[in-house]
């Protein structure tokens, strides 16, 4: 296990732990009352840092490298079903956006995605999760694909951002991040978004645009990074711990200001303390939000999904 900075202090105590059961399997000393007292002191800690967390400490957990990608919840929520499919029909396939059918709970998806690396062969085959227009413009050709056999789609989020880089500007990376947006605003079939881990600017709106939109509990949904933001505002990223409580970017901010549906919650520690758990609770959402959708007729779906974005943004002085 990886621990961040403010997690040492249950590191200690976890390494106290091992210590105190070793001592008492290796000796005849009954240790049992010290590491009873040991993980008390665990479970205590462990809840006060966890109930108390600031807007970076979530950011920092929403980028944990044990954390599960959007692969790993795939591969947990469909099993066997998944079937890839590849390429945007006009220039490459990004690795960085995966998408495909799969079944959840009996009921077929088309599932689009960002997907990051984890190690660092992996990273640049990914691209950290950054895709390029072709990654949009694939996502697109799914869910039209999708919308021709009536069949609902389900993003799930974790991305940096769409990849900055020059190539991908020349081969319009925010016209496909638009075209995205406009096409999704109109699809005829039920759309549900979740962020799984970043969910930074642009690059997760050009999948974002869902019926309902959840966001697990140690995640983060904002227009800018707070790296990014402080060095725009401060010449420097010593300021980002700032930038982040400002952006109100945590999944109890953007419910707080209805941007987004509900929260999924998370085990004591975050989703990778316990995987099992957190993708259970994400396959209960994802069939509670469907099945609130699925009776819907076209017209109330588009319409219903056109008013929830044009409602965002206004506020009463």
């Amino acid at each position: 296990m990886e621990y961040l900075d403010f997690e040492l202090p249950i590191k200690e105590l976890e390494d106290q732990l091992d210590k105190c059961l070793v001592i008492g399997q290796e000796s005849d000393v009954d240790v049992s009352n010290t590491c009873k007292q040991i993980n008390k002191k665990l479970i205590d800690t462990k809840k006060q840092i966890y109930k108390n967390l600031t807007a970076w400490q979530r950011v920092q957990l929403s980028r944990h490298p044990s954390r599960p990608y959007t692969l790993d919840h795939i591969k947990a929520l469909c099993g066997d079903t998944f079937l890839e499919l590849h390429g945007d029909r006009g220039f490459a396939d990004d690795k960085a956006m995966i998408g495909g059918l799969g079944k959840i709970g009996g009921q077929s998806f088309m599932i689009v995605g960002q997907q990051k690396g984890y190690n660092t062969k992996t990273r640049q085959y990914r691209n950290f999760g950054m895709a390029n227009p072709e990654g949009y413009r694939k996502a697109l050709r799914l869910m039209k694909m999708a919308e021709k056999f009536g069949i609902p789609v389900l993003t799930l989020i974790d991305t940096p951002g769409a990849y900055p880089g020059l190539e991908a500007e020349e081969r319009g990376q925010g016209e496909a991040i638009a075209r995205n947006i406009f096409e999704m605003v109109r699809l005829k079939v039920p759309i549900i978004t979740i962020i799984v881990g970043e969910g930074a600017s642009g690059g997760a709106l050009g999948i974002g645009v869902g019926d309902k939109v959840y966001m697990l509990e140690n995640t983060w949904y904002s227009v800018i990074s707070p790296e990014s933001c402080s060095s725009i505002l401060w010449k420097s990223w010593e300021y980002k711990e700032q930038a982040a409580e400002a952006l109100k970017l945590t999944s109890s901010d953007m419910k707080r200001q209805k941007l987004i549906d509900d929260i999924i919650p998370e085990p004591l520690g975050g989703a990778h303390y316990d995987r099992e758990t957190t993708f259970k609770s994400v396959e209960e959402y994802i069939l509670k939000g469907y099945k609130e959708l699925k009776d819907l007729s076209t017209e109330k779906l588009i319409a219903q999904r056109m008013d929830k974005y044009s409602n965002m943004g206004e506020f009463k002085e």
